[in-house]
């Protein structure tokens, strides 16, 4: 090994300590409550046709918000009132609950990646102005991880590839399965329900670790 080689190994070798050392190598955590995104049709017929909705936040990933407006979910056996609509409009309604909230409302939600709805679970939303029973579009969001092109690069990973992810602390443990979604538009984040963050005891912008 000549010198010059040496000095690159060297390089290499310090670039990737302190990419340990600045926390380079995490994945901040997004903790998702229940929520609804809704078709245009859903939004005038359960706000009426000249609503406009009010913006109340900014999320995290660039593009995506929260309405001000809520609409209440009815299942067979119970009620959640009060749950957020996150904008833009989407071409078919999605509501994303967890195992606790299926419980309540008595619906058998599955497992599913976002905009997989066929033959998920029904339930009706009731808004100011109306209401409308969903025959499907009720899931438990599959837990996933959004990177940008160059934090799949810096991983090593790929748009629709499933890694495992680790948590630290008290409660540590291995999340299997995870899917990773790969797009210019998005910003670095995990995302995980209530449920799945209570197990680990983690809060929003905790980190994990791929294994």
């Amino acid at each position: 090994m000549d010198q010059d080689q040496l000095v690159a190994l060297i390089t290499e070798v310090v670039a990737k300590q302190l990419c340990v050392n600045s926390g380079a190598d995490k994945i901040p955590v997004a903790i998702s409550n229940r929520h609804v995104h809704l078709s245009q049709e859903d939004m005038s017929r359960l706000f009426g046709a000249n609503h406009r909705f009010k913006v109340f936040k900014n999320l995290s990933q660039p593009g995506q918000f929260a309405y001000e407006e809520k609409v209440t979910l009815v299942g067979p056996k119970g009620v959640l009132e009060n749950v957020r609509i996150l904008g833009p409009a989407r071409t078919k309604t999605q509501v994303e609950i967890s195992v606790s909230d299926g419980i309540k409302l008595g619906v058998n939600a599955p497992i599913r990646d976002s905009g997989e709805l066929a033959q998920s679970a029904s339930l009706t939303l009731v808004g100011p102005a109306g209401s409308t029973t969903l025959p499907e579009g009720t899931i438990i969001a599959a837990r996933h991880i959004h990177m940008h092109p160059e934090d799949a690069t810096r991983f090593g990973v790929k748009d629709k590839d499933r890694i495992n992810v680790k948590t630290l602390g008290a409660r540590g443990l291995v999340y299997n399965e995870m899917l990773v979604r790969v797009s210019d538009n998005y910003k670095l984040e995990m995302h995980i329900d209530i449920d799945e963050a209570n197990a680990a005891y983690l809060n929003n912008n905790d980190s994990v670790e791929i294994v």
